[in-house]
């Protein structure tokens, strides 16, 4: 397989996915409608190579080489005309994700794949706007991309094995581990996830304990390496409300309806660490965990 990539949006997701894929010798096209984004998200790369370099996982050279390996686009057609796997990544928004699809198989050479980073929207639905719904995969990615070992590998209804084990062994290329899950409501990653989080946030909307006694249970009872709030504040508290949306409609089950908490604080526009604040208050510079203030007691 050819080792030219493309990585379509130059978000958080994005420019991290461009990351680990240069770092390991792919030839990356990193493509945004918007160029300020890209030379944000070329910027980030850099200074996370660089965090890389300090804590001794890479030299100069390899940072050098890696950046080397990134070119940017804004015009999709131009930047995936040449690719052997495009993915997507882009927002949360099916609309825009079908849309997206749409143009991509247009415009990628005959036998490119198809693969979509989403942390919920039906690949099957994703599939049927193309005219390679055997060569459409999802390919969901951890946040941060360069740090976190796991990739969720979603096959959709049409997505043929051949497609599934390129997509298997790409992951293993890039120091991954893949796990292979069927295309249902929240694959599994995060119809896991999302209850335990909405749980946490009813807990906490009916006053069984607080923001910080909640964490820490699940921090130091269960090992958890963060707790569910603040995990949520980090995930996006917006991104957790739409996933929840998808896994009441998908599965038809009302457990997993957003907490009315969750919905009020997302209209609010208190969406975690993209805002500064959600059930935590974040400081620019600082990494010290304060309580937003609307949860003291």
């Amino acid at each position: 397989m050819s080792q030219k990539i493309s990585v379509i949006g130059a978000g958080t997701m994005g420019n991290g996915i461009a990351h680990v894929f240069a770092q390991n010798g792919f030839s990356v096209t990193l493509i945004d409608i918007s160029s300020q984004q890209l030379e944000k998200a070329m910027a980030t790369i850099s200074k996370n190579l660089d965090r890389q370099i300090t804590k001794g996982s890479l030299s100069e050279v390899e940072k050098k080489s890696t950046l080397s390996n990134i070119k940017t686009e804004t015009d999709i057609k131009t930047g995936i005309r040449e690719a052997a796997i495009v993915v997507e990544a882009a927002s949360e928004n099916i609309d825009l994700k079908l849309k997206i699809f749409q143009q991509m198989d247009e415009a990628a050479p005959a036998g490119c794949i198809l693969a979509s980073n989403t942390s919920s929207i039906s690949i099957t639905k994703i599939a049927s706007v193309t005219k390679r719904p055997g060569l459409v995969i999802g390919m969901h990615f951890m946040n941060p991309v360069p740090v976190m070992k796991l990739v969720e590998i979603i096959n959709g209804y049409a997505t043929t094995q051949e497609t599934s084990d390129k997509i298997i062994a790409v992951s293993k290329q890039l120091g991954k581990i893949p796990c292979a899950v069927n295309d249902y409501p929240g694959f599994i990653a995060n119809r896991i996830l999302m209850p335990m989080i909405n749980e946490a946030i009813y807990s906490l909307y009916e006053g069984v304990a607080g923001v910080e006694e909640i964490d820490n249970i699940m921090k130091l009872g269960m090992a958890h390496p963060m707790g569910p709030l603040q995990l949520a504040d980090f995930i996006g508290l917006d991104i957790c409300h739409s996933i929840l949306n998808v896994l009441h409609k998908g599965l038809g089950n009302p457990k997993y309806a957003p907490c009315p908490l969750l919905t009020n604080m997302v209209t609010a526009g208190y969406l975690g660490v993209k805002s500064s604040e959600g059930f935590y208050k974040y400081i620019s510079g600082s990494k010290e965990l304060t309580v937003s203030e609307r949860f003291k007691r």
